[in-house]
């Protein structure tokens, strides 16, 4: 049996909606490959959420020998900040040398590839500092302060940043489906005919000329529901937990802070009146599935802020904790943290049939080369698929100079004086220049209709729902924004209804 022309036929059916699947998802609609893409929960829902939200080349890596990765990633650094401008920014961290367990020369030349392997322009060059002098070392103990080195990578709005390559497929044609699973495919001659479910639990047949499987912890799962395709490949799944806490300290730079067991804890500003701390790297033995703190893990955290910050800190302290199930390669590492991040594209293609790309591991900051290799491994079924593109195109709301931010905040300023600049800040910072969108021809707070708490609006919704895909409370407050550490509780049921209703009213 061969393609049945009754059925909607794509080029390519990706499975799973994190930064992996997304981005691959916005590559091939570039080229003018008809995409869809499913989802089986919301986008950056599991793993892709709950990173420690860096672009960054992994200094630690250089450690167990990841050059390649490590030059990627630094390579990409300044790539994607010019990319999307308005959800990443440089940031610079703080490695204390003081009882450090590496000896700075060890410290001084990594971070001398650091600095050179990529091909840096903009970020600054690695210093050196004395944090019992520096303002840098304010909130640090004594036992930590002395020498330093200062070195930079930068910060991203995770989530966002996968909403947005799933907005710009979007935008180029392919279509988007969350709260979408795939139940079942097999190959027939040169196309796969899959099964998917949809959010309203009906079943749907389609046909694809290709199939990639970027369902992170469940890739494995996923190839089990695909006829045919090879279940030898070897995974390791890493729970990595994070908690964020009041501010530790002054100061907009972060911390990398060395542990006796050789694991590093970063320490990162967030959300103006916060700390993060993480990450934790736990072995996953169980089925995939949404993961939570361990109390193991939230004292490892506690520990590492007891022993380097002055401010007094406990269990309830803890504002918010998040953790995110990693899906490693399996290099065959004994330790955990020493799992390679790197990724392993996985074909499996025969004669005259319909390929299949699974995507093993990864890191935010090289999901889009990952994409570019996905694509040149599709390339022979696609003969017709465009050339790369995407190393200079912006991101939605991106497209304005990467140290124009403050320009665009103070823009928006002048469009809607009688808005408070915290909440265009907040907006610019999420939406770039599409903000525009969601203030459209308001002119004050009342414009901007319901208001849910902290800032977030009526008109913010809709956005949301018209443009990113936001069903649930959750999928804002959780994601496409932080607002959940702004929001009493009644709000959230108040949030749910309201995007049912957008919802129902959408459908009917």
């Amino acid at each position: 049996m061969t393609h049945d022309p009754s059925l909607s036929t794509y080029d390519l059916l990706i499975v799973g909606g994190g930064i992996n699947g997304a981005g691959i998802a916005r590559d091939a609609a570039g080229r003018g490959l008809s995409v869809l893409l499913v989802e089986q929960d919301d986008l950056a829902a599991h793993t892709s959420s709950a990173s420690t939200k860096l672009v960054h080349g992994g200094l630690r890596y250089l450690e167990y020998g990841e050059f390649r990765l490590v030059r990627e990633a630094l390579m990409e650094r300044e790539r994607l900040w010019a990319m999307a401008p308005h959800i990443i920014w440089p940031l610079s961290f703080v490695l204390p040398q003081r009882g450090a367990v590496r000896p700075a020369w060890m410290v001084r030349l990594g971070l001398w590839l650091y600095d050179h392997l990529g091909g840096r322009k903009r970020l600054p060059a690695t210093r050196s500092a004395d944090l019992a002098r520096d303002h840098l070392g304010n909130g640090l103990t004594d036992a930590v302060k002395g020498r330093a080195f200062v070195y930079s990578d930068c910060w991203v709005e995770d989530s966002r940043l996968v909403v947005l390559n799933a907005m710009d497929a979007s935008a180029r044609g392919a279509t988007v489906l969350t709260r979408t699973r795939l139940l079942a495919a097999h190959r027939e001659g040169s196309h796969w005919l899959a099964t998917i479910r949809d959010a309203d639990g009906q079943e749907h047949r389609v046909q694809a000329r290709g199939l990639v499987n970027a369902a992170g912890p469940w890739v494995a799962e996923v190839l089990g529901r695909i006829a045919g395709a090879p279940q030898d490949r070897a995974m390791r799944l890493i729970q990595g937990s994070h908690i964020v806490v009041p501010r530790l300290y002054d100061g907009d730079h972060a911390f990398l802070l060395q542990n006796n067991d050789r694991r590093v804890v970063f320490a990162i500003p967030y959300e103006q009146d916060f700390t993060l701390i993480g990450t934790t790297d736990e072995v996953w033995d169980q089925a995939p599935g949404r993961a939570t703190i361990s109390p193991a893990e939230r004292d490892y955290l506690l520990d590492v802020v007891r022993r380097h910050f002055t401010r007094p800190v406990g269990v309830d302290d803890i504002v918010w904790t998040y953790s995110g199930i990693r899906p490693l390669y399996d290099d065959k590492a004994s330790n955990a943290s020493a799992v390679t991040r790197d990724y392993v594209l996985d074909l499996d293609q025969r004669d005259g049939q319909a390929p299949l790309l699974s995507v093993f591991g990864g890191k935010i900051t090289t999901y889009r080369k990952l994409a570019e290799h996905a694509l040149e491994k599709l390339g022979p079924a696609f003969p017709q698929a465009r050339d790369a593109w995407t190393a200079g195109a912006t991101l939605p709301g991106g497209d304005f100079p990467a140290d124009g931010f403050a320009d665009l905040v103070d823009r928006f300023c002048q469009e809607r004086p009688a808005l408070p600049r915290p909440l265009l800040t907040r907006w610019a910072r999420a939406y770039g220049t599409r903000a525009r969108q969601i203030f459209a021809s308001a002119q004050t707070l009342a414009d901007l209709g319901e208001d849910f708490g902290g800032g977030l609006h009526a008109a913010e919704l809709a956005y949301l729902a018209q443009h990113e895909w936001a069903m649930t409370a959750e999928d804002v407050v959780a994601r496409r924004s932080k607002l959940l550490l702004r929001l009493s509780p009644d709000a959230l049921p108040r949030i749910d209804a309201w995007l049912a209703q957008w919802w129902q009213a959408r459908q009917g």
